[in-house]
């Protein structure tokens, strides 16, 4: 059963906020936290993540789908229009500034690398002994290429698909993320809505790339691109260089 991304907020007890993207209701509305950050989930011996086997399973939201692209992507155009400029650029971006790793911001045992593996992945198998949480292998239909990868976890095998950020988290630390408190860029960071399984060597290229500078190989996926980077940086409230703004306004506009 899917979960919807207000259940992460409040399990991770942010301060009082709200985004709001009018397209899904991304609406969230926090109270002030009461308890602690949910804890780090540490590696496990192939160097990826692995969780707790505690607590039910659940798979995390998906990323939205353009099921009516015409409609989404005038959606996303709206949202995007009402985005504020960027300036220039926060400088210092590290990756510990997003937090320590992987987390399990909706507190189910399983850390989001996991829980996007199964979303994503079908044919899944897991790992026995981590109550149906920890990927040991799958297939992916690659989404940027449109190519089918079989996903094995293993010390290199795993690399074959990763877990690409939407909106990567440099890009975000330069376009507003630095002025966040710690707990909402972890939250950014694990959110599944930000995050989708895909070709390892193809998110490696893409880097820390905004629209302006990367799109997806598979031009079919382009269109779902481009309203999943809108709806993020809406929910975020993230400003928008003028070239990203530009890229992503010409794709919508051709959807």
């Amino acid at each position: 059963m899917s979960r919807s991304w207000r259940e992460p907020l409040v399990a991770l007890g942010l301060p009082a906020a709200v985004f709001v993207a009018a397209s899904v209701g991304f609406v969230c509305s926090v109270l002030p936290g009461v308890e602690p950050p949910p804890a780090v989930v540490q590696p496990d011996g192939d160097g990826q993540v692995a969780s707790p086997p505690a607590g039910p399973t659940a798979t995390s939201a998906p990323v939205p789908d353009v099921d009516d692209a015409p409609t989404a992507s005038q959606e996303a155009l709206d949202l995007l229009a009402a985005l504020p400029s960027a300036g220039a650029p926060a400088t210092g971006y590290e990756r510990a500034a997003f937090g320590p790793g992987w987390r399990d911001p909706d507190r189910n045992g399983c850390d989001a690398r996991n829980d996007i593996l199964a979303r994503d992945l079908i044919d899944v198998a897991f790992r026995p002994g981590t109550n149906d949480c920890v990927v040991a292998s799958g297939t992916l239909l690659d989404p940027y290429t449109g190519n089918t990868i079989h996903f094995v976890r293993g010390n290199v095998t795993s690399e074959a698909v990763q877990i690409d950020h939407i909106v990567p988290l440099a890009w975000a630390w330069r376009n507003g993320a630095s002025a966040w408190d710690a707990l909402t860029r972890e939250l950014f960071a694990n959110d599944p809505e930000n995050l989708r399984a895909v070709d390892g060597p193809t998110n490696m290229a893409k880097s820390d790339s905004g629209p302006s500078g990367w799109w997806p190989p598979n031009p079919e996926f382009r269109c779902e691109y481009a309203v999943a980077f809108t709806h993020v940086l809406a929910k975020y409230e993230l400003a928008v260089p003028e070239a990203d703004r530009r890229s992503l306004r010409e794709t919508l506009e051709r959807c």
